[in-house]
Formats: C-alpha cells, sequence, structure tokens
C-alpha cells in the first residue's frame, strides 16, 4: 500500500537524513492522493481500497488511516500546509463514515456500491483505531484544535474499556491481517504525554503478552492466551512486541512475573464444526484451535457471545483470513480470560455474510480451560 511505504520513508527520513527517502515518501503519498481512480463511488470522500473499487467494492480505513499518518509525518518534515490540509481534509471524512454510531471506535470497513455507502459495525481494528487516536494527538499539536486531543483520548479509553476480556487485556478478536503496534504506539504517545489510563494499558497488556511467548519468543495474537505452538505471522506477533518494548521504556526497572498458567490448562478434544453450537464449561480462561485458513484465504467467520454477550467487536472468529498465502493448523483462534474460576457458556453463531468475510465458517479441533 502506498501509505505504508510514505510512512516507512519518511522514518528513514527522519533517522538518516536522506532526501532521497523523503522524495520517494512524498511520491508515494501522491501516487494516490492525484489519482482518480480511488476516490469515487457514493461517498468520494473516503477511497476504495482498490482502483475504481474493483472486485469486492470495499473501502478499509487503512487506506485513509495509514494517508493520514504519512500527510501528518510529510507535514512535519516539509512545513508544507497543503500536507497538513490533506490529513484534516481526510480525518474530517473518516469520522464522517467510519465512527462507530454509539461509541468512539472506528471500524474499518465501508461498502460503497456507487449508490450508498454501508459500514460493517463493529470491525474495530487495533491498527486503524491507533492510527486515528496518533493522529488526533498530532493534529492537536499542529493546529491547537482541542477536539483533536478529545477525540483521539475518547477513542483511546474506549479500547481501553470496550474491547477486553475479563482481565481487562486487550482481545485482539480481529482476523490475522490486523496489526497492534500503531495501538501501542498510540497509546505510547498518551502515556508519555501523561496520561495515566494510558500508561497502565501497555504495562497491563504487556505483562500479559510475556505470557503468551513462545519458545522461539514469537508473541501470540492473543495476549492472555497460551504461547503459540505453530506458525506465527508477522501480522500476528507484532503487538506483543510493540508492548513488551513500549513497556520498558516507560518502566525500566520493573520487575514482571511471566504468568504461566497456560501450561497446566486442561486440554479437551472436541470437533465443532456446526453453526450455531455451545461450548459450556467450569474454569478461569479458554483457548480454542483450529486450522487459520482451512478454506483459504478469505471468506469464513463466525460471531462468538460470552454467557449470552456477543463480543463488543463482532468479528467473533475470522477463520479463513490467513494473509500467509496458506493454512496453519493448531492455530489460537480465540482466547479469553476471567479474574476467577466460574461457569461459563460460549455461543457460536453464524457470521452474517458480507463481500470482505464470506459466510458462515468455524472449524475448532480441540479447547484448552484454565481451572
Amino acid at each position: 500500500m502506498p501509505q505504508w511505504d510514505s510512512i516507512a520513508l519518511t522514518d528513514v527520513y527522519e533517522a538518516t537524513g536522506d532526501p532521497g527517502a523523503l522524495a520517494k515518501a512524498q511520491a508515494a503519498f501522491a501516487f494516490v492522493e492525484e489519482s482518480s481512480a480511488y476516490a469515487l463511488g457514493a461517498c468520494p470522500a473516503i477511497r476504495y481500497q482498490q482502483p475504481a473499487g474493483a472486485g469486492d467494492r470495499l473501502k478499509t480505513l487503512e487506506t485513509d488511516a495509514n494517508a493520514i499518518k504519512a500527510a501528518l509525518l510529510l507535514f512535519r518534515n516539509t512545513h508544507d500546509a497543503a500536507y497538513l490540509d490533506a490529513a484534516r481534509r481526510h480525518y474530517d471524512a473518516v469520522r464522517a463514515s467510519f465512527l462507530d454510531h454509539s461509541v468512539p471506535l472506528y471500524s474499518v470497513y465501508v461498502f460503497d456500491d456507487g449508490g450508498t455507502c454501508t459500514q460493517v459495525p463493529h470491525r474495530f481494528f487495533a491498527s486503524v483505531n491507533g492510527d486515528m487516536i496518533w493522529s488526533g494527538l498530532e493534529l492537536y499539536r499542529d493546529t491547537s484544535d482541542r477536539a483533536y486531543l478529545d477525540q483521539a483520548v475518547a477513542t483511546a479509553r474506549a479500547v481501553d474499556s470496550r474491547l477486553a476480556d475479563g482481565r481487562g487485556v486487550f482481545a485482539d478478536l480481529q482476523a490475522e491481517n490486523d496489526i497492534v503496534e500503531p495501538l501501542v504506539e498510540a497509546m505510547y504517545r498518551l502515556a508519555i504525554d501523561g496520561h495515566a489510563f494510558a500508561r497502565a494499558w501497555i504495562l497491563r497488556n504487556a505483562a500479559a503478552a510475556l505470557g503468551a511467548r513462545g519458545a522461539d519468543g514469537s508473541y501470540g495474537r492473543f495476549f492472555d492466551g497460551p504461547p503459540p505452538v505453530t506458525t506465527v505471522t508477522a501480522w500476528q506477533t507484532n503487538g506483543g512486541l510493540a508492548l513488551v518494548v513500549a513497556a520498558a521504556a516507560l518502566a525500566p526497572t520493573a520487575s514482571v512475573r511471566v504468568d504461566s498458567s497456560w501450561r497446566t490448562a486442561a486440554p479437551v478434544s472436541r470437533d465443532l464444526a456446526t453453526l450455531p453450537a455451545t461450548l459450556t464449561f467450569r474454569g478461569s480462561g479458554i483457548a480454542l484451535f483450529g486450522t487459520l485458513g482451512e478454506q483459504c484465504c478469505q471468506p469464513g467467520h463466525a460471531r462468538v457471545l460470552i454467557d449470552g454477550r456477543e463480543t463488543f467487536d463482532g468479528t467473533g472468529i475470522w477463520q479463513n483470513k490467513s494473509s500467509s498465502g496458506r493454512s496453519i493448523p493448531g492455530t489460537v483462534l480465540f482466547a479469553w480470560r476471567w479474574r476467577s474460576a466460574g461457569r461459563h457458556t460460549l455461543t457460536f453463531a453464524p457470521g452474517v455474510p458480507n463481500a470482505k468475510e464470506g459466510g458462515p465458517f468455524l472449524h475448532l479441533v480441540r479447547f484448552e480451560v484454565l481451572r
């Protein structure tokens, strides 16, 4: 994605001072910004992921959230007001189309069929919410407009309170293609600016993530889940790594006990492939295993209700999305913990079909329970 290239190249310029890197960053940004192939459809202020919406007519916030961040980095390094204007314009458009209607979180998908624009509700990618928090803070720094700061803090607080398991640990329920590093970056920025809740979020999640670190050093996607025992992609593992780096910067002398509770979890073989379905157990945590990308590499998802209440992030389990381009058996597809043991029921309901996530699919082969 050109916007990612622009961000990366701007980072290279800031680290090295190489003018060639800055020129390439500007060119990458202009490739989309000046193109007539993306800003189309019924809501042209937000852009298609593919030229003219090829294929699924999808507009994903990854496109414009990264563009806003790239514009702000370019403004920082060139002082060209056109970049700041672009950032503000796209920021407003994103809030109009991607912001949830009831909470200050951003859903990642909008379908634009040329006649109407329809948001897929409650698809709260860590990456885009992190980017929008960071951009709000940067826009406040650049403009002194307090609204940007208030919006950024509101989103960060909603991440803290809404997108967590029963122990307050962030639950990355999005598909394997989400990345958590931008959210960590945004929370770190808030933490160093004196927001105590953001500091606590980083330290709490980093401590949990240490317990989800595999034998090869890779962190699992679920910070409150068991260490991975199979292939872990860069998409999945970057969040835990970013967390421990950020935590070390915030609390360099702190000592953290690694939670090894999953080593004593009780494994249960259970082949579950029919929806709807229920799973009742007694314990303080559960991890569900199956093959990521079993029907590789996109369509197939299921809703998850915990004790009768659907997860706030409505993704549930999107099992067939595998950015690796192949199937990965033995993957942790879902993990959740509570502060104490109790009787719990997970209900798996058919995913509502859409052009991005496909239709209903779930195939679990085993689960592990913490007593």
